[in-house]
């Protein structure tokens, strides 16, 4: 398939692009199952409790409404991740729209590397993490205080989902809807307990105050905060050729999830706060002590000791599922970065029977692996440095993604108010949110006293956000000499397929081949 380059230019309004075929099973999953995966990729229940205490510790009361500001961006970008899936359905996303809009250099660092790494360190985390609320759960406290048996756990829980991601989306929709359901029953169930707790305040709302912070600085900290809490939506859209319809019903599936867990967030919080209220002490939210995980607080004397273990195992399962779907999203990123030929064609090689992406999810799985026995062997700070730099990345490729989108469409934003307003006005204003969200980050990380180690007056954490990118820079210098004819195509190499396996040939476990371009 080619397209007029003045079709880039934004000169003319050619028709939407359709999927190349690269061999994944198609309709596989519906509305309800890509919203289940856009929602469990998020871990709701793991989110909120690690977030909200810090949010409260910044803003007090305020703490909804910094979630709801913090959703503002999110939404404005899901306008111009669904709008760009409409145009551009390809299980790459955000690599395809940006390279599409930008260039090769643009969508590859961008669209590709970014996503990635902020992904794979994410997975790391997500891990460790359910490995440690597995270990308590089971009243192993001396071993979950281990970092070789959290290590070992986290290991053992990432061949699982390795395993469940490799057999196909249909198996990994199936189980997250066990998970998910059982992290919102969870936080439903905190939350109507709270409210009827005697003593409990009810919910106003001047907590939702947007005029109501002290200064630019409290309001900035905790919305940054907020914007990780949101984060992952956007895997349901890598399921995107896999999905019915996935032209229309993954960008709608991405607005309704950013919406769900708006209500869900908000909900939470307002229950937490009207129950222990933000004090510095004891059970409040503003207790720096317990700020960590205000959940395992608030469980034990909101739900008893017998159901708080339920909202224990929720928290647990929240950070297992985000794992399977961050694999399922990883691998399918991967695939059309390789079936555009913009990575080695291994990553581009269909499972002949599963019709999954077989080589990059065990690839994703044992580089998370590799990293997370890596990171547990450098000095205690060091992973929780790596974890604390996501948020950079997070703005950096959600702020170019929506820039992408209003430059894509700028020649037909005059066509209808609907196209000014969502392809243009929404998604511009989100991308600004985004990239002013990633200036102030790094200016706020570069401090030295920002987390918990620091290199010549600099902040280990910038170092490590900003070192990735760069990072990015020095890997796309090589890959230039590899995959040239990516890089020299530009634009147009995202419309077609590159390197892919042949859709007709009945045995498909024999290795991609290189097709004309």
């Amino acid at each position: 398939m080619t397209t007029n380059p003045t079709d880039v230019e934004g000169r003319t309004s050619p028709p939407p692009a359709r999927t190349t075929d690269k061999g994944l099973r198609g309709g596989s999953v519906g509305l309800a199952a890509a919203v289940a995966l856009g929602l469990s990729s998020v871990a709701p229940a793991y989110s909120i409790a690690v977030t909200l205490g810090l949010v409260t510790l910044t803003v007090g009361q305020l703490a909804p409404a910094a979630l709801l500001l913090g959703f503002v961006p999110i939404l404005l970008t899901a306008f111009a991740f669904r709008e760009l899936n409409r145009e551009l359905p390809d299980c790459g996303t955000t690599f395809v729209w940006t390279t599409r809009a930008f260039g090769p250099s643009t969508g590859w660092l961008a669209g590709g590397w970014v996503p990635q790494t902020a992904t794979l360190i994410a997975m790391t985390a997500l891990a460790q993490v359910g490995a440690t609320y597995l270990l308590n759960l089971l009243g192993l406290t001396g071993l979950a205080d281990s970092e070789a048996a959290v290590a070992a756990t986290a290991v053992l829980l990432l061949a699982g989902a390795t395993a469940i991601a490799h057999r196909g989306l249909q198996l990994a929709a199936s189980v997250q809807y066990v998970l998910l359901g059982l992290q919102l029953f969870a936080l439903l169930g905190f939350g109507v307990a709270a409210f009827a707790r005697p003593g409990a305040e009810a919910p106003s709302l001047a907590w939702l105050d947007p005029l109501g912070f002290a200064d630019f600085g409290s309001f900035a900290e905790a919305v940054l905060l907020c914007l990780f809490i949101y984060w992952g939506w956007d895997a349901l859209i890598t399921a995107n050729e896999e999905t019915r319809d996935g032209s229309r019903v993954s960008g709608k599936a991405a607005v309704l999830s950013t919406l769900i867990l708006l209500g869900t967030y908000l909900f939470t919080a307002f229950a937490a706060i009207g129950y222990a209220g933000t004090g510095d002490t004891g059970t409040g939210l503003g207790n720096p002590d317990s700020a960590g995980d205000v959940l395992a607080t608030l469980a034990p004397p909101v739900l008893g000791t017998a159901l708080a273990k339920v909202m224990q195992l929720a928290v647990c399962v929240s950070a297992v599922s985000a794992l399977l779907t961050s694999l399922v999203g990883s691998s399918r990123g991967a695939l059309s970065m390789s079936a555009h030929g913009a990575l080695p064609a291994a990553f581009a090689r269909i499972h002949p029977r599963r019709r999954t992406p077989g080589f990059g999810t065990v690839f994703f799985g044992a580089a998370t692996a590799v990293l997370l026995v890596l990171l547990t062997l450098l000095p205690g700070a060091f992973l929780g440095e790596a974890i604390l730099c996501i948020g950079l990345l997070i703005a950096c490729y959600y702020g170019v993604t929506a820039l992408a989108c209003v430059w894509y469409f700028r020649g037909r934003l005059r066509g209808s108010a609907r196209d000014l307003l969502l392809r243009g006005l929404l998604p511009l204003l989100g991308g600004l949110l985004m990239l002013a969200a990633f200036v102030r980050s790094a200016v706020d990380m570069y401090d030295p006293g920002y987390g918990s180690t620091s290199f010549h007056g600099v902040g280990g954490v910038f170092l490590l956000g900003v070192g990735s990118i760069a990072t990015g820079a020095l890997a796309m210098l090589a890959a230039r000499a590899r995959f040239g004819r990516f890089f020299r195509d530009g634009r147009t190499a995202v419309t077609r397929l590159t390197v892919t396996e042949d859709p007709a040939r009945p045995d498909r476990s024999a290795p991609p081949a290189a097709g004309p371009a």
